[in-house]
């Protein structure tokens, strides 16, 4: 839990004794045009071309879908903006799969939501990160705003 705004959260030093590795979050952005922020994250600090997303939404009203290629990082959900509703935080779950698995790509799958004042959005979201390292280091942080509030909450799990 943030004692004060972060611009970013980074897991570091995971050992590989895992099956699985799960993120739980519940977070805030703080740029004050958007109802909710993107959830971007890197693997191992690589910032090179090598990550690809899709994902689904809805907001009761209008569902969407959206995909990219060829990214510096991995798009796993949104969570709640300072143009929201306010003091409304979103949550995320993300699962990184065989993240220590040496013989292939590592996939990502996300679920989450925010309250667009009022109006609730809920993301699906998978991803691939194309390299066959061992993650050691996970990297999240906000895309359409400078820091994460205060209280925003990310805790990683370990899956046999």
């Amino acid at each position: 839990t943030l004692s004060g705004s972060q611009t970013s959260v980074t897991f570091s030093g995971i050992a590989a004794t895992y099956k699985h590795l799960q993120i739980r979050m519940l977070a805030r952005g703080d740029t004050s045009g958007y109802n909710d922020t993107s959830v971007l994250m890197q693997l191992n600090s690589d910032t090179a071309t090598n990550y690809s997303f899709h994902g689904l939404g809805g907001d009761g009203s209008s569902a969407y879908a959206f995909g990219s290629a060829t990214q510096a990082n991995m798009n796993v959900g949104g969570v709640s903006a300072t143009a929201g509703l306010a003091s409304s935080y979103g949550g995320v779950v993300i699962d990184l799969l065989d993240y220590a698995d040496t013989n292939k790509y590592k996939t990502v799958r996300a679920l989450g939501g925010s309250d667009r004042n009022g109006n609730g959005t809920t993301y699906l979201h998978s991803g691939s990160w194309r390299s066959t390292s061992a993650v050691s280091t996970i990297k999240i942080y906000p895309g359409n705003s400078t820091n994460w509030v205060q209280y925003s909450s990310f805790a990683l799990y370990g899956i046999k």
